[in-house]
């Protein structure tokens, strides 16, 4: 039987998340359920694997890129590197397992000198194409460094093929190569994912946020990832790419503000989170990025709450009749419930030096380090605060080493936010007035060197100067309707802690 490397992305694709990626699994859920989706196609982790065993792309594979290239421009009537009516694609990774940030990416590819040139033309916007050109040679460049990292090889200067196609052959190499970064590979270990499962690459017309006025990208939760409330939550730019709303590098707007900026943007986004909710019974996470008035998803997946915010939802939505009482009660376990009471710095008594966005809850107390290395060096003799303009993923194991994260840019959707999360590190990012100089940071006009003992809520998104006092409260509503279901379920009515009611429903549940 020859292997296919290579399937088209449409509601008929077949495959499960172990071959497609989770990523594009979640693209064929989008198209199934009526959303718009850019045209494209994924290669299979399959590839990757047979990448990685033999040390090329294996046989076959460039004859598949071409035939699902000249799918893609019958479809999307433009031409691959071509000078009239270019098209140009996005390349992404797209494990099994979710990976923020670890993998490459490379935007805008395909865009020749000559396609540049057309691209100016056809828009009327020679500014545009060539910082759209810009783009895509940065996001090669990196692509390639991470892949010579992988293999071992000396960072050098980058060849660009003049050619797409060559441009396009590249890119997965550099994809799969990704998957053996050093980064990568410590991403695996610190949780708990097999090294051999490879990623896919996906493939798709370029949707371009930064194209003008009415352009621009972000991210949505269906509820709030902090407390569960079912209303909309995330993060826009206006006029950029999503690269720049993910990286924590640009100073996002509340999604919100889609709704007087772009208000059919908007309906749009309201209507796919509704139904990606009733079609998944759970929140969801979503990227979508707008193109001249006209909204694109790229992304969709499970919101993955912790906490209070986990608990709320799974009773709302056992109210809503998404899912059943047993079923909520079976989505929450012990963590999420120890989770529900972290923390906070008691209010009026603490010195705040700054505060921002909380990313994820809890109070951490440590001894400043503002670079990755010096995180982990740091952490050999006590808890460390990770302070950074904005976290990458070549800061991994310092956010491993850190008890506390802090960031002066990004917003919830950042990589620093989704990696705390990701952790349980409790994290502030977004922090006003939050700058890093070397080995100082200054805050609330004081300068502090490395070193200083801070606090971070990861609720309140405040930062403070040593120690401070904390509070938990009390069980809310939520929290208190979920461990009176557990009692029903296990029949046991008796004064008891809540991990011990929520262990006797499960095992209740099971026997059934």
């Amino acid at each position: 039987m020859v292997t296919r490397w290579v399937r088209a992305l449409s509601a008929r694709t077949g495959g499960t998340a172990e071959t497609l990626g989770g990523k594009a699994a979640g693209l064929v859920v989008l198209h199934r359920l009526g959303l718009p989706v850019p045209a494209g196609f994924v290669v299979t982790t399959e590839g990757c694997r047979a990448f990685r065993r033999d040390g090329r792309l294996p046989a076959g594979l460039d004859g598949e890129l071409a035939t699902a290239v000249a799918d893609l421009e019958r479809a999307t009537g433009r031409t691959f590197g071509g000078p009239r009516r270019p098209l140009a694609v996005s390349v992404r990774s797209g494990a099994a397992a979710a990976m923020p940030g670890m993998l490459s990416t490379v935007l805008n590819l395909g865009l020749t000198t000559g396609a540049t040139e057309g691209l100016a033309a056809e828009t009327g916007d020679r500014a545009f194409a060539l910082d759209a050109r810009r783009g895509f040679l940065r996001g090669f460049a990196a692509a390639s460094a991470a892949a010579g990292a992988a293999a071992g090889a000396s960072a050098g200067a980058v060849a660009v093929p003049e050619d797409a196609g060559g441009q396009l052959r590249r890119a997965v190499e550099a994809v799969f190569s990704s998957w053996d970064a050093p980064r990568a590979h410590t991403y695996r270990e610190l949780n708990g994912i097999p090294h051999d499962l490879g990623t896919a690459v996906i493939v798709q017309r370029m949707v371009f946020g930064n194209r003008d006025g009415d352009s621009g990208s972000g991210v949505a939760f269906s509820r709030d990832p902090g407390t569960g409330e079912h209303t909309p939550f995330g993060e826009v730019l206006f006029g950029r790419q999503g690269e720049e709303v993910v990286s924590g590098r640009a100073t996002t707007r509340p999604l919100r503000e889609l709704a007087g900026r772009q208000p059919r943007v908007w309906a749009g986004l309201l209507d796919a989170l509704h139904r990606i909710e009733q079609h998944h019974r759970d929140a969801c996470y979503v990227e979508f990025t707008f193109e001249s008035g006209e909204l694109w998803f790229l992304q969709v997946r499970p919101g993955r709450f912790t906490g209070a915010a986990a608990i709320r939802v799974a009773t709302e939505l056992a109210d809503q009749r998404l899912i059943g009482r047993d079923e909520a009660l079976l989505r929450i376990s012990p963590v999420h419930l120890r989770q529900a009471r972290v923390p906070r710095i008691a209010a009026g008594e603490a010195d705040v030096l700054a505060r921002g966005t909380g990313a994820c809850p809890g109070v951490a107390t440590g001894r400043i380090a503002t670079t990755a290395d010096g995180a982990v060096r740091a952490a050999r003799s006590g808890p460390v605060v990770l302070v950074r303009p904005e976290t990458s993923p070549d800061d991994l194991r310092g956010l491993a080493a850190a008890t506390g994260i802090v960031t002066a840019r990004g917003g919830p959707a950042s990589h620093a936010a989704v990696v705390a999360r990701a952790m349980g590190k409790p994290a502030a990012v977004g922090v006003a007035g939050l700058a890093v100089d070397g080995a100082a940071v200054t805050a609330g006009g004081r300068t502090l060197p490395e070193g200083t003992l801070v606090t971070v809520d990861g609720s309140s998104g405040e930062v403070v100067l040593g120690h401070a006092r904390t509070v938990t409260g009390a069980d809310d509503e939520h929290v208190r309707r979920l461990l009176a279901w557990a009692d029903d379920a296990s029949g046991d009515h008796s004064a008891r802690a809540g991990a011990h009611r929520l262990a006797a429903a499960h095992a209740a549940l099971r026997d059934r």
